[in-house]
């Protein structure tokens, strides 16, 4: 059965909430958080395990003021809206659709985009499903795209239901994946972010800096420090330093930049 017809354009939301963007491009500006759960890969940096799993009686957390309540999480487009609303009553803040893989869910999001109306949508997703992401596109005004290092990748894990993209597991098949994406992505309001974990040696980052300078050597892209987690270690400044020259002598727009919402203990 496919999405559409199992969930009736439902989405499981994990939580919706107002905070400051910490990835990427708008770091650091007011934005309203749709977290939406599931999300069939494993990243071995991954920050937001509880995002990958979708149960039946999973509730979502609405974080409206100094009120924060439990709702069912598998909910329509409508409802959704009304919970961005209570969360920014203003209807300005931009929205920042997260996961989880949001793009497990692109018959919502299209239903979701007209009734946000003024307020812009970004998409912050792991770029692993560039089918789905070239339906939603149109619906995005912005796209934080992760570039995976299939050296932190484990093997994908089914989220329950019949998906209509499957995830890359190889290492050919994460680079199709990424060069979709680039070609996707390359004329259109986006950033690409590689998350950097210590201890890998410069060269497997190659084929990333190569697919992004033939593909969309304009792409703002972020080197993003792994936040120590599950024994993942962080990198050296000297490795930070190594990888930021490799990509500037091939001439791409790149700049260093942590999790400022970890740095600052927000959600």
């Amino acid at each position: 059965m496919s999405q559409r017809d199992q969930l009736d354009v439902k989405a499981p939301v994990m939580e919706v909430f107002a905070s400051f963007q910490g990835e990427g491009l708008f770091a650091g500006s007011p934005q309203v958080f749709l977290r939406l759960a599931g999300c069939p890969l494993r990243c071995v940096w991954c920050d937001t395990p509880g995002s990958w799993e979708l149960t039946p009686a999973a509730t979502a957390r609405v974080r409206a003021g100094a009120e924060t309540r439990s709702e069912p999480a598998w909910v329509s487009a409508e409802e959704a809206k009304r919970w961005i609303d209570e969360v920014d009553p203003t209807g300005r803040m931009a929205v920042s659709v997260t996961g989880g893989e949001p793009l497990l869910w692109a018959e919502f999001l299209l239903a979701l985009r007209p009734l946000l109306k003024r307020r812009r949508v970004h998409l912050e997703t792991a770029g692993a499903h560039p089918l789905s992401l070239r339906r939603v596109l149109d619906a995005c005004d912005h796209v934080s795209a992760d570039l995976k290092l299939p050296l932190d990748m484990e093997a994908p894990t089914s989220v329950g239901f019949t998906e209509e993209e499957s995830s890359p597991s190889t290492d050919e098949e994460w680079q199709r994946a990424r060069r979709a994406l680039l070609e996707s992505i390359r004329d259109r309001d986006a950033c690409g972010k590689i998350v950097v974990a210590g201890g890998h040696p410069a060269d497997v980052y190659e084929a990333l800096f190569a697919d992004v300078s033939e593909l969309a050597p304009e792409l703002q892209l972020f080197l993003q420090p792994a936040t120590p987690v599950g024994g993942v270690a962080g990198p050296t400044r000297e490795e930070l330093s190594g990888l930021t020259a490799a990509a500037t002598s091939r001439g791409l727009r790149v700049r260093v930049l942590g999790q400022l919402h970890r740095a600052w203990r927000l959600p």
